[in-house]
Protein backbone atom coordinates (compact mmCIF):
# COMPACT_ATOMS: atom_id res chain seq x y z
CA UNK A 1 0.00 0.00 0.00
CA UNK A 2 2.69 2.50 1.02
CA UNK A 3 4.70 1.58 -2.05
CA UNK A 4 1.69 2.48 -4.21
CA UNK A 5 1.22 5.80 -2.39
CA UNK A 6 4.90 6.62 -2.79
CA UNK A 7 4.85 5.73 -6.47
CA UNK A 8 1.78 7.92 -7.00
CA UNK A 9 3.42 10.84 -5.17
CA UNK A 10 6.49 10.61 -7.36
CA UNK A 11 4.47 10.17 -10.55
CA UNK A 12 4.83 13.11 -12.98
CA UNK A 13 2.13 15.76 -12.75
CA UNK A 14 3.59 17.53 -15.79
CA UNK A 15 6.93 18.16 -17.50
CA UNK A 16 8.96 21.38 -17.37
CA UNK A 17 12.18 22.01 -19.32
CA UNK A 18 12.26 18.33 -20.21
CA UNK A 19 12.16 17.20 -16.57
CA UNK A 20 9.13 15.55 -14.91
CA UNK A 21 7.53 17.46 -12.03
CA UNK A 22 6.07 15.05 -9.48
CA UNK A 23 2.83 15.51 -7.59
CA UNK A 24 4.91 15.55 -4.42
CA UNK A 25 6.95 18.52 -5.60
CA UNK A 26 3.84 20.32 -6.90
CA UNK A 27 1.92 20.10 -3.61
CA UNK A 28 5.00 21.08 -1.59
CA UNK A 29 5.47 24.08 -3.93
CA UNK A 30 1.92 25.37 -3.41
CA UNK A 31 2.08 25.01 0.38
CA UNK A 32 5.49 26.69 0.57
CA UNK A 33 4.30 29.75 -1.39
CA UNK A 34 1.23 30.01 0.84
CA UNK A 35 3.50 29.76 3.89
CA UNK A 36 5.70 32.68 2.80
CA UNK A 37 2.65 34.84 2.11
CA UNK A 38 1.48 34.14 5.67
CA UNK A 39 4.96 34.94 7.01
CA UNK A 40 4.89 38.27 5.19
CA UNK A 41 1.58 39.06 6.88
CA UNK A 42 2.74 37.69 10.27
CA UNK A 43 -0.07 35.09 10.30
CA UNK A 44 0.10 32.03 12.57
CA UNK A 45 -1.11 29.82 9.72
CA UNK A 46 2.43 30.04 8.33
CA UNK A 47 3.68 27.51 10.86
CA UNK A 48 1.36 24.54 10.18
CA UNK A 49 1.92 25.15 6.47
CA UNK A 50 5.67 25.10 7.15
CA UNK A 51 5.32 21.79 8.98
CA UNK A 52 3.47 20.05 6.15
CA UNK A 53 5.55 21.48 3.29
CA UNK A 54 8.78 20.63 5.12
CA UNK A 55 7.76 16.98 5.49
CA UNK A 56 6.88 16.80 1.80
CA UNK A 57 10.20 18.35 0.79
CA UNK A 58 12.01 15.96 3.14
CA UNK A 59 10.60 13.06 1.14
CA UNK A 60 11.50 14.73 -2.17
CA UNK A 61 15.09 15.58 -1.21
CA UNK A 62 15.71 12.20 0.39
CA UNK A 63 14.68 10.56 -2.88
CA UNK A 64 17.15 12.87 -4.68
CA UNK A 65 20.02 12.14 -2.23
CA UNK A 66 20.24 15.76 -1.07
CA UNK A 67 20.81 14.65 2.50
CA UNK A 68 21.65 18.05 3.97
CA UNK A 69 18.48 19.57 2.55
CA UNK A 70 16.46 16.51 3.60
CA UNK A 71 17.75 16.72 7.17
CA UNK A 72 17.05 20.46 7.13
CA UNK A 73 13.42 19.82 6.26
CA UNK A 74 13.05 17.55 9.30
CA UNK A 75 14.56 20.30 11.43
CA UNK A 76 12.16 22.77 9.83
CA UNK A 77 9.25 20.50 10.72
CA UNK A 78 10.36 20.45 14.35
CA UNK A 79 11.13 24.17 14.39
CA UNK A 80 7.70 24.90 12.93
CA UNK A 81 6.16 23.77 16.21
CA UNK A 82 8.62 25.92 18.15
CA UNK A 83 8.04 28.91 15.90
CA UNK A 84 4.28 28.50 16.23
CA UNK A 85 4.66 28.55 20.03
CA UNK A 86 6.98 31.58 19.85
CA UNK A 87 4.54 33.63 17.79
CA UNK A 88 1.67 32.64 20.06
CA UNK A 89 3.27 32.75 23.51
CA UNK A 90 6.89 33.94 23.12
CA UNK A 91 8.23 36.91 25.06
CA UNK A 92 11.16 39.28 24.72
CA UNK A 93 13.86 39.57 27.38
CA UNK A 94 11.75 42.37 28.85
CA UNK A 95 8.73 40.06 29.16
CA UNK A 96 6.77 41.67 26.32
CA UNK A 97 4.89 39.74 23.63
CA UNK A 98 6.98 39.27 20.49
CA UNK A 99 6.58 41.92 17.81
CA UNK A 100 8.47 42.68 14.61
CA UNK A 101 11.86 44.13 15.62
CA UNK A 102 15.55 44.33 14.67
CA UNK A 103 18.35 42.29 16.18
CA UNK A 104 21.08 44.67 15.01
CA UNK A 105 24.65 44.10 13.82
CA UNK A 106 26.02 43.35 17.28
CA UNK A 107 23.33 40.72 17.90
CA UNK A 108 23.90 39.16 14.48
CA UNK A 109 27.67 38.81 14.81
CA UNK A 110 27.76 35.51 16.73
CA UNK A 111 24.91 33.75 14.85
CA UNK A 112 26.46 34.68 11.49
CA UNK A 113 29.91 33.53 12.62
CA UNK A 114 28.48 30.17 13.73
CA UNK A 115 26.71 29.84 10.39
CA UNK A 116 29.89 30.47 8.41
CA UNK A 117 31.76 27.98 10.61
CA UNK A 118 29.05 25.33 10.30
CA UNK A 119 28.91 25.49 6.49
CA UNK A 120 32.31 23.88 5.68
CA UNK A 121 32.00 21.48 8.61
CA UNK A 122 28.67 20.15 7.36
CA UNK A 123 29.98 20.11 3.78
CA UNK A 124 32.96 18.02 4.88
CA UNK A 125 30.66 15.63 6.75
CA UNK A 126 28.38 15.18 3.71
CA UNK A 127 31.38 14.71 1.41
CA UNK A 128 32.97 12.14 3.72
CA UNK A 129 30.04 10.09 4.97
CA UNK A 130 27.27 10.31 2.36
CA UNK A 131 26.92 9.96 -1.41
CA UNK A 132 25.63 13.54 -1.74
CA UNK A 133 26.57 14.74 -5.24
CA UNK A 134 26.84 18.39 -4.15
CA UNK A 135 27.95 18.37 -0.50
CA UNK A 136 29.06 21.99 -0.10
CA UNK A 137 26.25 23.43 -2.19
CA UNK A 138 23.92 21.29 -0.08
CA UNK A 139 25.53 22.39 3.20
CA UNK A 140 25.32 26.17 2.87
CA UNK A 141 21.54 26.64 2.60
CA UNK A 142 21.11 23.92 5.20
CA UNK A 143 23.12 25.82 7.83
CA UNK A 144 22.03 29.33 6.80
CA UNK A 145 18.37 28.30 6.86
CA UNK A 146 18.68 27.47 10.55
CA UNK A 147 19.75 31.06 11.14
CA UNK A 148 16.83 32.32 9.06
CA UNK A 149 14.37 30.11 10.88
CA UNK A 150 15.53 31.30 14.31
CA UNK A 151 15.33 34.95 13.25
CA UNK A 152 11.85 34.38 11.81
CA UNK A 153 10.51 32.59 14.90
CA UNK A 154 11.73 35.43 17.14
CA UNK A 155 10.24 38.02 14.73
CA UNK A 156 13.55 39.65 13.86
CA UNK A 157 13.41 41.66 10.64
CA UNK A 158 16.83 40.32 9.60
CA UNK A 159 15.28 36.96 8.72
CA UNK A 160 14.33 38.37 5.32
CA UNK A 161 17.82 39.27 4.00
CA UNK A 162 18.98 35.90 5.34
CA UNK A 163 16.31 34.16 3.24
CA UNK A 164 17.31 36.17 0.18
CA UNK A 165 20.82 34.72 0.37
CA UNK A 166 19.56 31.20 1.14
CA UNK A 167 17.07 31.30 -1.73
CA UNK A 168 19.66 32.52 -4.25
CA UNK A 169 22.02 29.66 -3.40
CA UNK A 170 19.14 27.19 -3.40
CA UNK A 171 18.17 28.19 -6.96
CA UNK A 172 21.60 27.02 -8.12
CA UNK A 173 21.51 23.85 -6.01
CA UNK A 174 18.11 22.68 -7.22
CA UNK A 175 18.91 23.65 -10.80
CA UNK A 176 21.96 21.38 -10.67
CA UNK A 177 19.64 18.58 -9.45
CA UNK A 178 16.95 19.26 -12.07
CA UNK A 179 14.16 20.14 -9.61
CA UNK A 180 12.83 22.82 -11.93
CA UNK A 181 9.58 23.58 -10.13
CA UNK A 182 11.55 23.99 -6.90
CA UNK A 183 13.97 26.27 -8.79
CA UNK A 184 10.97 28.41 -9.73
CA UNK A 185 9.77 28.31 -6.12
CA UNK A 186 13.06 29.56 -4.69
CA UNK A 187 13.42 32.13 -7.47
CA UNK A 188 9.96 33.44 -6.57
CA UNK A 189 10.95 33.42 -2.91
CA UNK A 190 13.65 36.04 -3.61
CA UNK A 191 11.30 38.93 -4.56
CA UNK A 192 8.80 37.69 -1.97
CA UNK A 193 11.54 37.99 0.65
CA UNK A 194 12.26 41.54 -0.50
CA UNK A 195 8.55 42.36 -0.15
CA UNK A 196 8.44 40.63 3.24
CA UNK A 197 11.43 42.69 4.39
CA UNK A 198 9.70 45.89 3.32
CA UNK A 199 6.42 44.86 4.98
CA UNK A 200 8.11 43.97 8.28
CA UNK A 201 10.11 47.20 8.24
CA UNK A 202 6.92 49.22 7.78
CA UNK A 203 5.29 47.33 10.63
CA UNK A 204 8.32 47.82 12.90
CA UNK A 205 8.40 51.55 12.21
CA UNK A 206 4.66 51.83 12.76
CA UNK A 207 4.99 50.07 16.12
CA UNK A 208 7.86 52.38 17.09
CA UNK A 209 5.74 55.44 16.32
CA UNK A 210 2.63 54.15 18.13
Amino acid sequence: MWADVWAAALAPAFTALGAPISWLELVAFVLAVWMVVCNMRVRLLAWPLALISSLLYFALFLDGRLYGEAALQLLFAGLAGWGWWQWRFGRTAQGEALSVRQLGKAGLALPVALTLLGWPLLGLFLASFTDSPLPYWDAFPTVASLLGQWLLARKYEENWPTWIVVNAVSVVLFGLKGYWLTVVLYAVFIPMSVLGWQAWRRQRLALAMA
